[in-house]
């Protein structure tokens, strides 16, 4: 019967249900883009291309491993954990005569994988159609299979051959010369022949050279990427496989640089060929998941608002309920069967958008670079399944936390409430916003003691959503405080304003209903918009202190090769190249460096606060604060470490400087990182000179895509760089302030819509349509001071905390027109969402408003 009750109501106050009806949907289609990030992260595929001929794969294992024993009351527990590293690691050529004399097996085939960028005449370091390119020996040809269509094969060192694609887009024929930066200075090639493949190759630009050439400029002597095992006719590739892993293991591995083999089959080898795309899976999770949890913490409190406003407007029909003999708990269930009837329609259509809406949103990432376009995004039925539970799970429990008051007071008091909003504010609901604040604060001050950004971002977004939720239930108390403080200046308005700092008191709670979306819009705003910057202007200034250099030689291109230092090293000249990379210690990851130790003071200064720079070598390393806190290090501690490749080493302390934020949390000497990374080639060359530009740019005439700036001209390209990551994150949080924007406009609308027949008998009391309009557009002002003062506070509070644990220092980067437009954007919304629904309900004549059944 109640379920019955239920329908009736919904038909019958299907406008009144729109607008909890808009905020579950848009929290149903939020949770399922997020869900469907995170399932792409979980159980996307990244299929094949080079390997798409080759049933089998054998590669060194990609991950750092660790395995604890613990001992407790008699038992064992034994834990194995496994984080996945930044380069690609090698294995030792000699294990293929090992795979060749395995049963089944019928050839086995060595794969070269190293930068080579055909410079076409812009240098800017992509193939064809910004494709990544790669260069390859001849005789891997057959893993794809590419076959000459054109030309012969590779034989003198100087030969290449180019695919179609480049071939077509660069307009190349066999006999023409194309110059190839590798991992060595860049060296014209005479194009020999052009070569097809046999499946589909989209995401990669091919170039093969002789096997000599290539092992030249793969730089990793006696090892090899991969090998493709070609099994023999009849033969099985999963029962292959499992004898080859079986045939490793015997004989140790096969490793080449401290990295164990794995084989590989099907979809799994997808990952092998493609490193990003599989490091993309574990970003996409984390981005997934926090985007979700993010979301859903919002959705919660908008939703509970919302329902808290529509149970609000409908106090009188409830009331009345209860006046003839409706018990508490049949009213709880009849709202809870509506919430269940609403967000059961909400959460259908909310996951349906939702489908499309993560496919956009996984688009935009692949075109912003954060996500490689080799990975799949994978929609199944859990994330619209999830985000329908969410939906209705959120709209039953809100509708039980806004019916609290009207089911627990007695009739004839739920009759009295029903015209008027009580003044005082339920002590329950003053304690539960008391703790939450009390826990936002503790939030804030454990975000001072954070020092990683993995560890920091999580909770500066929940900080600014539990003090949001803090304002929501302590919503009435600060309207009404507000009103206090406001009175006396919009008085000086006119009559307007003496209404409005009457009905801001009398109707606490549902202006507090309206100031808790836009402060959560503020202050969110501000801190997804801010956090950034904040992090990126303290390492920008870090890395202008420490830079020395007179010169900074930067590329368009992969990087700058060795011999571009080496040309410009002369005389008293010195030349510092840094490369970049990622190394583990432990499991966990550190952004680290390698740099020229001779010379290395007159061009970097990282601020070295116990030991010294004199002392770094291929065995020793340099580490930042942060990283001796960690850690535990001192100058002449020995620290083992896992290099980007996988290769194990043990170095020495040798100092510890400040700036780690600016230059990573390790440095080592340059020949110890490039022996490591899949790309040798210089990010920057610090050079230290009395020499003009023009000298300098001319001893680099032969290098394409090099370029001399000062160190103010390369501080400005890191920031362009900045920002272009910063889109990634803008993006990921858009959602959720576009989420909290609508939540704004509803509840306002809402809000507005209920005070029909106040509006009419206001007219009828002589006010004209354009004083209740003056009016309304006071009280919205004076609800954006307020929340815009909140959620500013807020993200003041949040930023700084994250910036004293992050840089040390109170100095949180607020970019003042950017937050003139945050307020503005609240202020238009809020100024639009209550003009228009305040039109509108004053199209009808008062009379009959005023004369109308409720």
């Amino acid at each position: 019967m109640m379920l019955r009750y239920a329908l009736k109501t919904v038909r019958a106050r299907k406008a009144g249900f729109l607008g909890a009806f808009l905020a579950l949907m848009c929290a149903a289609a939020l949770i399922t883009a997020c869900g469907t990030l995170l399932e792409t992260g979980l159980r996307g595929t990244v299929r094949t291309e080079r390997y798409a001929a080759t049933p089998v794969v054998v590669s060194a294992d990609q991950n750092v491993h660790q395995r604890t024993v613990k001992h407790k009351k008699g038992k064992t527990k034994v834990k194995h954990k496994a984080k996945p590293i930044a380069e690609r690691a090698w294995l030792a050529a000699s294990l293929g005569d090992t795979l060749a004399d395995t049963p089944g097996v019928a050839r086995v085939i060595p794969e070269l994988t190293f930068p080579a960028t055909p410079l076409t005449g812009t240098g800017t370091g992509t193939g064809a159609d910004g494709r990544a390119a790669y260069g390859h020996a001849w005789e891997s040809a057959a893993l794809t299979p590419y076959r000459l269509t054109s030309g012969t094969a590779p034989e003198a060192a100087t030969d290449v051959v180019v695919d179609r694609h480049l071939a077509e887009r660069a307009r190349l024929a066999p006999g023409d010369r194309l110059t190839v930066q590798s991992t060595r200075a860049p060296r014209s090639y005479r194009v020999s022949g052009i070569a097809a493949p046999g499946p589909d190759v989209r995401h990669q630009t091919s170039l093969f050279f002789s096997a000599a050439e290539a092992r030249r400029l793969a730089a990793h002597p006696g090892q090899v990427t991969a090998f493709g095992v070609v099994p023999e006719a009849g033969t099985d590739p999963e029962l292959l496989r499992h004898d080859l892993a079986k045939v490793l293991r015997d004989t140790g591995g096969g490793a080449g640089t401290g990295a164990g083999a794995r084989v590989t089959t099907g979809d799994a080898r997808g990952p092998v060929e493609f490193l990003d795309a599989a490091a993309a899976r574990t970003k996409l999770v984390s981005m997934g998941g926090a985007m979700g949890g993010t979301s859903l913490l919002v959705a919660v409190l908008v939703v509970v608002g919302t329902f808290a406003l529509s149970v609000q407007q409908r106090h009188r029909e409830l009331a009345l309920l209860r006046a003839v003999a409706a018990t508490a708990g049949q009213v709880r269930r009849l709202l809870g069967r509506e919430a269940l009837i609403v967000g059961a329609a909400a959460g259908t259509a909310g996951a349906l958008l939702g489908l499309p809406l993560g496919g956009l949103l996984f688009d935009r990432f692949v075109a912003l670079g954060a996500v490689p376009a080799t990975l799949r995004h994978t929609t199944g039925f859990l994330p619209p399944l999830a985000a329908v539970a969410a939906t209705l799970l959120g709209a039953w429990a809100a509708a039980r936390i806004a019916s609290r008051r009207v089911t627990r007071i007695r009739p004839a008091e739920a009759l009295a409430e029903a015209r008027t909003e009580s003044p005082r504010t339920p002590w329950g609901r003053l304690l539960a916003g008391l703790v939450l604040l009390a826990g936002g604060i503790v939030l804030v001050v454990v975000l001072g003691m954070l020092r990683t950004e993995p560890a920091s971002t999580p909770v500066t977004f929940l900080a600014v959503v539990v003090l949001s939720t803090a304002v929501a239930l302590l919503g009435p108390l600060l309207v009404r405080a507000a009103a206090l403080l406001l009175a006396a200046p919009l008085r000086l308005t006119g009559h307007g304003g003496r209404l409005a700092t009457a009905n801001l008191r009398a109707g606490a709670a549902r202006a507090a209903s309206v100031v808790t979306p836009l402060t959560l819009l503020v202050g969110m705003a501000c801190t997804v918009l801010f956090v950034q910057p904040t992090l990126g202007d303290a390492a920008r200034a870090q890395a202008r202190e420490g830079v020395r250099a007179d010169w900074v030689v930067a590329s368009r291109g992969p990087g700058v090769p060795g011999e571009a230092a080496h040309r410009l090293r002369s005389g008293e000249d010195v030349v510092t190249e840094v490369v970049r990379t990622t190394v583990r210690v432990g499991l966990d990851k550190y952004a680290a460096q390698g740099v020229t130790p001779a010379g290395i003071t007159r061009t970097w200064d990282p601020d070295v606060v116990a030991g010294s720079l004199d002392g770094l070598t291929e065995r020793t390393v340099a580490v930042s604060e942060l990283a001796a806190d960690q850690l535990g290090l001192v100058p002449g501690d020995a620290v083992k470490l896992t290099l980007g490749d996988g290769t194990p080493v043990e170095v020495t302390v040798a100092a510890v400087y400040a700036r780690g934020l600016g230059f990573g949390d390790l440095t080592f000497a340059h020949g110890l990182v490039a022996a490591h990374v899949d790309n040798p080639l210089a990010a920057t060359l610090l050079v230290g000179t009395d020499r003009a530009r023009g000298d300098l740019a001319a001893a680099l005439r032969e290098f394409p895509g090099l370029t001399v700036l000062t160190p103010a001209a390369a501080d400005s390209l890191q920031a362009e760089r900045q920002q272009a990551n910063a889109e990634v994150n803008l993006l990921a949080m858009g959602l959720v302030i576009a989420f909290t924007a609508i939540a704004v406009v509803n509840t306002l609308a809402m809000s507005v819509s209920e005070r029909v027949r106040e509006f009419a008998l206001l007219r009828l009391a002589g006010a004209t349509r354009r004083q209740v309009l003056r009016m309304l557009r006071t009280e919205a002002l004076s609800l954006l001071l307020l929340a815009t003062t909140l959620g500013s506070a807020i993200a003041l509070s949040v930023l700084t905390a994250f910036s004293v644990g992050m840089t040390g220092r109170a100095a949180p980067a607020v970019l003042p027109l950017v937050y003139v437009a945050v307020v503005a954007g609240a202020g238009l919304l809020t100024l639009v969402a209550t003009a228009l629904p305040g039109r509108v309900a004053l199209r009808v004549r008062a009379v009959t408003v005023a004369t109308a059944r409720e």
